[in-house]
């Protein structure tokens, strides 16, 4: 007779509470999951059924303030760890170092202040170090023999340069707005490769800046 209706049994009602339970958007109480089912379901069993299945397997149903919820297996958490590095950015001022650092190198500390007009805090150099973009690349033959710093390849591929002569020359610089329109009469962006080897030794094994490095204070 069509007019008849047949209760579920208990496997139909389990599979009820697992499809629930996987729709859901956040856990489910018993209540939550009773209103949904045909009048009279058990979900105490429909639950217990599901644990027992689940119990081992990569997706557990846990519950938590008394609501249920299928959740990764404790000790497969590690596998939805994902490990990104965050870029970090640089000041104006290490861009200004770098900058320099680029166009006339190799370059010594006290070249590089005398360009920028104004020091270079302690950690600037340091910073640019530790990401990559500058390496210390030997000592001046002058007195105190200074070290001397050059770009790295990590330089060349971060700003997508196939060598140091695809830099942007003067025109290119001031389009982007990196130099200042009110130039001086004559001016011109140094050639990187002005200085040859033969006017400094090879940095040693060991060799420091002149000065220790202890990241990153304000410039």
């Amino acid at each position: 007779m069509s007019g008849i209706q047949f209760a579920p049994d208990e496997g139909e009602i389990e599979r009820r509470v697992e499809a629930l339970l996987f729709a859901a958007a956040g856990p489910l109480s018993a209540a939550d999951i009773a209103r949904r089912l045909p009048e009279g379901a058990e979900v105490g069993p429909a639950i217990a059924g599901l644990r027992a299945r689940y119990e081992g397997r990569g997706v557990e149903l846990v519950c938590v303030a008394d609501r249920w919820s299928f959740r990764t297996a404790a000790d497969l958490g590690f596998l939805m760890t994902e490990e990104r590095e965050e870029p970090r950015r640089l000041s104006k001022a290490a861009l200004e170092t770098l900058a320099i650092i680029a166009y006339h190198q190799p370059v010594t500390r006290a070249e590089i202040e005398s360009v920028r007009g104004v020091s270079i805090s302690r950690g600037t150099l340091d910073l640019l170090l530790e990401m990559g973009f500058v390496r210390l690349r030997g000592r001046r033959r002058t007195p105190g023999r200074p070290v001397t710093y050059a770009t790295a390849d990590r330089f060349l591929e971060h700003f997508g340069l196939a060598s140091l002569y695809d830099l942007p020359g003067a025109a290119e610089m001031k389009a982007a707005g990196l130099l200042d329109l009110s130039l001086p009469v004559g001016f011109e962006v140094p050639d990187p490769s002005r200085s040859g080897p033969e006017e400094e030794d090879p940095i040693e094994e060991g060799d420091q800046p002149e000065f220790a490095q202890d990241f990153i204070s304000g410039d």
